[in-house]
């Protein structure tokens, strides 16, 4: 990306202190946004930061548990008041409270489920909800919520499907929910100029990911960073990986 297709422009993203997160913050701040870095490990927080900055991009931090209903609150203060507005929100924080492929219904506990959902639903949610003001007062706001194809509950009832055999109870429902999330956002907002999407990033290999996985985190960003620079002719309310569209 050479040309500066953000400049002035604001991007938030949650989960910012190393992997998925702080690969994406490097592409935006490339492309000229004001990357806002949000997670709760300070330490690994300000190495995002002084990585976007030595590639010449310009990031703030910002401390937060988005887990947390007072921290979230202060954050949306905190932000309002450095930037008033937000362009781009990438709710990519996210968890995996058992080894994936090994929920069975039969053995997850509820304080799994609970964990689970907590990280990969409600926050987003009460983030999103929160930025909401933000975002209406940027010209073309995005929101991407970070997914999974593991969400999918059209290819998890196929047998054919390549997850089919591929079941963590606690994981896919909560990515399942996030993607409901996007559909209903986005049928909200559909009258305004804000666009909201869910991504699947593709078997990356991050800490949740292993390095048993295929593809490299910065192939892995893409797909959230193609969703963040949509233009005003782009999808709204889709389910997507490196451009195609996945099923619900």
């Amino acid at each position: 990306m050479n040309e500066k297709k953000l400049d002035g422009k604001v991007a938030l993203i949650t989960g910012a202190s190393k992997g998925l997160g702080k690969a994406m913050a490097l592409a935006l701040a490339e492309a000229g946004a004001t990357v806002a870095l949000v997670s709760r490990n300070l330490e690994q927080l300000n190495e995002s930061g002084s990585a976007v900055k030595a590639a010449d991009g310009d990031a703030r931090v910002f401390q937060a548990d988005v887990s947390d209903e007072d921290q979230v609150r202060k954050l949306e203060r905190d932000v309002a008041g450095a930037f008033g507005k937000v362009h781009i929100l990438i709710n990519n924080a996210g968890i995996s409270a058992e080894e994936l492929g090994s929920g069975k219904v039969s053995t997850t506990t509820p304080d799994v489920i609970h964990r689970t959902f907590e990280t990969n639903f409600f926050a987003p949610v009460a983030l999103t909800q929160a930025l909401l003001p933000l975002l209406k007062k940027s010209d073309a706001g995005r929101i991407v919520n970070m997914s999974s194809i593991l969400g999918s509950q059209t290819l998890h009832a196929d047998p054919n499907s390549p997850i089919y055999g591929v079941k963590s109870l606690s994981y896919d429902a909560s990515k399942a929910a996030l993607n409901s999330f996007t559909i209903h956002l986005a049928h909200e907002l559909k009258d305004t100029s804000i666009k909201v999407n869910s991504a699947h990033p593709g078997w990356v290999k991050t800490d949740m990911g292993t390095d048993a996985a295929p593809m490299e985190i910065p192939e892995g960003a893409k797909t959230g960073v193609q969703l963040a620079l949509l233009g005003a002719d782009g999808p709204t309310g889709g389910y997507f990986h490196l451009g195609k569209a996945l099923p619900w």
